[in-house]
């Protein structure tokens, strides 16, 4: 088992317990730099870059079936009820306890989740769209998942996810999923960088119960990019053509197949800092990322 990287005291670098990280200085040019990179990956797949918000309607991800096989994971966001009475019961409340929790009262419907998964926005945004020919698509999301506990720029609550998607015909996608793991591959080599590709599945509710995971084991559609033999940092992911069926999004009048390739942020400047060190005058230069 590698050895534990030492965070405490790193310059430019702040980790809140309830899961998240803060960046500053040169760890937040890291961050930059690195998203750049994927950036220029995803232009050269002529993708279009598109910008969505936090939250995701409920309703939406009710259709991809996520709150049965992913409860465990979502997070909500939530208001209060606007009734003046409950607006002045909560305000004349024990307001936040020493444990940190806040004493709610009536909260208002909740309608929207925060983001899980930043390819979900481009899917919902297509919806009902006939294509024409293979689309590619980049956004990066800050992304929230529950989790049974944290770790710095390992396990987060909220973290940033970059994703590259494409959309098209079964071989349109299967090319570009095979072409990106090829630069990511050589991109890993080039620095030197210890990586596993490896199968995978989803991190379903009650596994044993669930026929999607049996359906992912039978036949892989998830391989994810495994750092020191432990750190899922990215994965290559092939949808098939659920989302096209879900979402009513066609190519050649079928419902059209979707894969993407994603990026943890974080978690590649964990891997990033691991491989380097925590100097920044001994990494590799920033500004030729894209070049290797």
């Amino acid at each position: 088992m590698p050895s534990e990287l030492d965070l405490r005291n790193l310059p430019g670098y702040r980790w809140h317990p309830n899961g998240q990280s803060a960046f500053s200085g040169d760890l937040n040019r890291l961050y930059h730099a690195l998203d750049a990179m994927f950036v220029r990956w995803a232009r050269q797949a002529s993708a279009d870059e598109m910008l969505f918000p936090i939250f995701i309607s409920a309703s939406e991800l009710d259709k991809l079936d996520y709150f049965r096989s992913f409860p465990h994971l979502a997070t909500f966001a939530c208001a209060l009820d606007p009734e003046p009475d409950n607006l002045a019961a909560f305000a004349k409340g024990t307001g936040v306890s020493e444990a940190g929790e806040v004493a709610l009262t009536r909260t208002a419907p909740i309608k929207d989740a925060l983001t899980p998964a930043a390819c979900y926005h481009v899917y919902i945004h297509l919806q009902g769209s006939a294509l024409d020919g293979p689309r590619h698509f980049t956004t990066r999301c800050t992304c929230f998942r529950r989790e049974a506990y944290y770790a710095p720029l390992r396990r987060q609550w909220s973290f940033g996810m970059r994703e590259i998607v494409c959309l098209g015909t079964s071989d349109e996608v299967k090319g570009f999923l095979d072409s990106h793991r090829t630069r990511v591959a050589a991109f890993f080599d080039k620095l030197g960088l210890d990586i596993a590709w490896s199968a995978a599945t989803d991190p379903f509710f009650n596994p044993s119960g669930n026929p999607k995971l049996l359906a992912q084991m039978l036949d892989p559609v998830k391989t994810e990019m495994v750092f020191e033999g432990e750190l899922a940092i990215g994965s290559v992911n092939f949808h098939r053509n659920f989302f096209g069926e879900t979402f009513g999004i066609t190519r050649d009048g079928k419902a059209a197949f979707s894969g993407c390739v994603a990026f943890g942020l974080e978690r590649w400047i964990y891997a990033w800092l691991r491989r380097f060190g925590t100097d920044a005058a001994g990494w590799p230069d920033l500004d030729a990322l894209g070049a290797l």
